[in-house]
């Protein structure tokens, strides 16, 4: 596993789709959703299928992909 990259928000938190696209991990909403409906999300540690999911400071988000699982924290 990669090491862990912090993504600081704004108050109020974010929602996992989001994060993906502002991370990069997603280039749109319709791939977020893809990624998410796979099973691919981890948000702190259980499985998150729904695109919405708010997120707030403290979040860890892993992605899996194929050149391996990615990190984030939001702070």
């Amino acid at each position: 596993m990669s090491d862990t990259e912090d993504v600081p928000i704004r108050e109020g938190g974010i929602r996992l789709g989001q994060l993906l696209k502002f991370v990069g991990v997603a280039d749109s909403g319709a791939d977020a959703a893809a990624i998410i409906a796979a099973g691919d999300v981890q948000v702190d540690g259980e499985v998150e299928t729904r695109r919405g999911r708010q997120l707030d400071r403290g979040a860890v988000v892993e992605v899996a992909a194929p050149g391996g699982t990615q990190r984030f924290r939001v702070i």
